[in-house]
């Protein structure tokens, strides 16, 4: 959490103060009150009488960080990363895992009620995979503190913009969290180590990949350190001088040996990735989420599909190992080639990619000319409010929604209902555990 300036005037109270917490806000906060004024509580849960310092205060509304719990929550666990309350990330660690998918599903609850006036007809059970040791994907912030003379990678301190002393992270996969030292270890000798202010990480099933931002180009020393790390510890590392477009490989030289993948199993395919592509970042929900939408769709050999937002392929190319045809669209024209590449290396020709604004003027796609029994759509946080009359349009009996963002889900669902359609099914998936992160999918039948 980034810190938030205090506005000039009254300096904040320096005492602790006792509060007794009502509820649980979205952000995973305690909420009470304090002589009529609400309150949140960082680490704080409900039922809980705490002792918490002020971190900010506004004309409505006031922030605290749990000092001590007089009475804890029977939820209340110890949290698995040492680190926790001084990392500014995972802010529910101190919750049961079993508890944070209960609020999660509560939230979902909630705005389904407020966007939408309606609930599904049946709650799917959570779905829940790997809880720590997770995350593949990442962008870590690196800098190099001449006081401590030591290089800090990882992410920000709670309440503060300054990264977090850490040498080890819990929810990162082991492969990166046990890199962290060694990196920091590598660039407190580099010329260069002013100037490498981030590291982004990607995983695929076999291998790790770095891509090293850095602000000065390296020196002749420095390359060689980097390629030494990552013969050392069998990585695929990129540098990046500029923008996006500047990232190239430095090790390994062989691009069959730097290629990122990933497997579906469960449908026999392999998945061929680029560093900086969209993947989700916990693989072992992935393989669960994805037999669950085709499941959700009752997808067989009659039905044409149509996949938007489709990324690569990860849910096109699966339902088009069922399905008689499958169209996918994406925004970005670099996934879109990537999606035919995938089609393409897994032997499918019955599958199709097309490059679409989905927010903009679709009135000229060819693909919207097509009939579609069934349709999948997994937008960014923003949701798909653009494009939910073209969907109503073609009238599918079956519409799958995976979404990242339970209000904007709500907000669509909204539309959907209005248009004819019913929520029959809907539930949370735990892609994020630990934080206030809320995957969701829901269907609706006409």
């Amino acid at each position: 959490m980034a810190k938030r300036r205090q506005r000039r005037g009254k300096p904040l109270p320096t005492e602790p103060v006792t509060v007794k917490i009502e509820s649980l806000s979205h952000e995973g906060r305690g909420v009470g009150r304090i002589d009529g004024k609400t309150v949140f509580v960082d680490g704080a849960l409900p039922d809980e009488t705490v002792q918490m310092k002020y971190t900010f205060q506004r004309s409505k509304f006031d922030e605290g960080q749990c000092l001590s719990v007089e009475n804890p929550h029977t939820d209340r666990v110890t949290p698995p990363c040492q680190h926790f309350g001084v990392c500014g990330g995972c802010s529910m660690q101190h919750l049961s895992t079993d508890a944070q998918i209960t609020h999660k599903q509560s939230i979902l609850k909630e705005q389904f009620s407020h966007f939408a006036n309606t609930q599904p007809d049946e709650w799917l059970p959570p779905l829940q995979a790997d809880l720590v040791s997770y995350r593949r994907k990442a962008r870590l912030g690196v800098r190099y503190v001449a006081k401590k003379q030591k290089t800090l990678i990882g992410f920000r301190e709670k309440y503060s913009n300054f990264l977090a002393d850490i040498d080890y992270c819990e929810i990162l996969v082991k492969e990166v969290a046990d890199l962290l030292a060694p990196m920091s270890q590598l660039i407190d000798g580099l010329d260069t180590r002013l100037h490498i202010p981030q590291i982004e990480v990607a995983c695929g099933d076999k291998s790790v990949c770095l891509i090293v931002r850095h602000l000065h180009p390296l020196t002749t020393k420095d390359l060689t350190a980097w390629v030494e790390f990552a013969q050392q510890h069998e990585l695929i590392v990129y540098l990046q001088p500029k923008g996006p477009k500047t990232v190239h490989r430095i090790w390994p030289l062989d691009d069959e040996d730097g290629r990122l993948s990933y497997r579906l199993e469960h449908f026999g395919l392999e998945m061929l990735v680029e560093p900086l592509d969209f993947t989700q970042v916990n693989a072992s929900i992935n393989q669960k989420m994805i037999p669950m939408a085709l499941d959700l769709l009752e997808i067989n050999s009659d039905d044409n599909l149509l996949d938007l937002f489709c990324g690569l392929g990860n849910f096109t190319l699966p339902m088009a190992t069922k399905a008689k045809h499958v169209v996918g669209v994406e925004g970005v024209q670099e996934m879109v080639d990537r999606g035919t590449h995938n089609a393409n290396h897994n032997n499918l020709d019955n599958v199709e990619f097309y490059q679409a604004d989905l927010a903009g003027d679709l009135s000229k796609v060819p693909w919207l000319d097509r009939t579609y029994n069934k349709v999948l759509i997994d937008p960014a946080r923003s949701g798909a409010i653009e494009v939910i009359a073209n969907i109503v349009k073609l009238n599918p009996e079956k519409i799958v929604y995976v979404s990242c963002n339970p209000s904007t889900l709500a907000r669509d669902t909204g539309e959907l209902v209005r248009a004819g359609y019913r929520l029959t099914k809907a539930g949370v998936m735990d892609m994020f555990p630990h934080t206030t992160h809320v995957e969701s999918i829901a269907l609706f039948e006409k």
